[in-house]
């Protein structure tokens, strides 16, 4: 053989490893493409098939499995909207990876305005399920098996309870420094470390070696414009932390958010008409009259007052309240002078990131 012969093709530039396709549900999903998959989960009473529906997005080249799921308690409509306009993003051109969108987890209590499945069971208090048992058991044995067990990563997006609302908030196992990481790629305006719930997908994740990001934000049934851009940014911001997306396409967050691993509920003293003073996001201080309870006829004025200095991350929207009804949810926070200089320039900054739709305002 000749010199030349010999050393043909040595020096030619190796080619990029491709992504396998991805299998899920039965179907296979190509490198470059996305494809929405069914998986049955059961039939109604009157015979119709409810499905786990899946967006598949396969990247070109191999990266993370990540998955974003919304409305495990169905009436926390926020992360659906997040998860549609993430879906929707240019950042997704080019991804790394395989990207499994579940926007409605559970199917059943979406339809039905609430937050629990038709046995009246909350499905994040029923993981890692059962495959024969309850319907909620089956739904959490199936999204744990056919979701979370073929991801690398997850982001869970929730909101407040009907009636409540919640400030755009990251919540975090107390004992894992690696996540924290990402919880402050998230951006949200707090990371709040909070212990694993018996029966929920964030420890049920955990035993399983799946860590992940539970997001907070909004009130049931409700859209509100500040938590869906947070939650759609700070989505984005992860998989340009597990290397999914371009640095040049999503932007890092501007201001650190705020960490706490201390908070309390302020509680109604008596039952009657409540009156707010202080809103989701604004700094208390040790004595501030933060709302005042009057009973229909006026002749008793009950004062709220918080108990030490903290933020405001969750409050009722209710003006009618009973005795020992949670009213206020008050994060301690270590550096009190610069709260209200940061939460400005976070919500600033929200409103400055460009829409993906002109008509994408609610």
């Amino acid at each position: 053989m000749s010199e030349t012969g010999s050393t043909k093709g040595k020096n030619k530039t190796p080619k990029t490893p491709k992504t396998p396709d991805f299998e899920i549900g039965g179907k296979k999903v190509a490198p470059g493409t996305r494809k929405i998959v069914d998986i049955p989960i059961s039939l109604l009473s009157n015979h119709t098939p409810v499905n786990l529906t899946v967006n598949v997005i396969n990247g070109k080249r191999p990266g993370p499995v990540l998955f974003v799921s919304g409305a495990v308690h169905g009436d926390e409509i926020v992360g659906v909207e997040v998860i549609r306009r993430v879906l929707k993003s240019p950042a997704l051109r080019g991804m790394r990876g395989t990207l499994l969108a579940v926007p409605l987890v559970n199917a059943f209590g979406f339809l039905n305005h609430t937050r629990y499945l038709p046995d009246r069971r909350d499905l994040n208090r029923c993981f890692p399920g059962n495959a024969r048992g309850s319907l909620a058991a089956q739904l959490a044995h199936l999204f744990l098996h056919e979701i979370v067990e073929r991801s690398d990563f997850g982001i869970d997006l929730h909101s407040a309870a009907v009636n409540r609302v919640n400030l755009p908030q990251i919540r975090v196992n107390e004992d894992d420094p690696k996540i924290m990481e990402y919880a402050e790629a998230f951006g949200a305006p707090i990371i709040l470390t909070s212990p694993l719930r018996e029966g929920s997908l964030r420890q049920a994740a955990r035993e399983i070696g799946v860590p992940i990001l539970l997001y907070e934000a909004g009130e049931g049934l409700r859209f509100d414009e500040m938590s869906i851009r947070a939650g759609v940014s700070g989505v984005l911001r992860v998989m340009r932390k597990l290397g999914m997306t371009s640095e040049r396409t999503v932007r890092a967050p501007r201001v650190p958010s705020f960490k706490s691993s201390n908070s309390h509920w302020l509680r109604a003293p008596v039952g009657g008409i409540l009156r707010t003073f202080k809103m989701a996001g604004e700094f208390v201080h040790a004595g501030d009259v933060v709302a005042a309870v009057a009973d229909p006829f006026g002749q008793m004025d009950e004062e709220v007052v918080a108990r030490e200095d903290g933020l405001i991350i969750g409050r009722t929207n209710l003006p009618i309240v009973n005795q020992g009804d949670a009213l206020f949810h008050v994060a301690s926070i270590k550096r009190p002078s610069e709260v209200q200089e940061r939460m400005d320039a976070i919500e600033t900054h929200l409103q400055s990131d460009p829409l993906l739709d002109e008509d994408e305002i609610i």
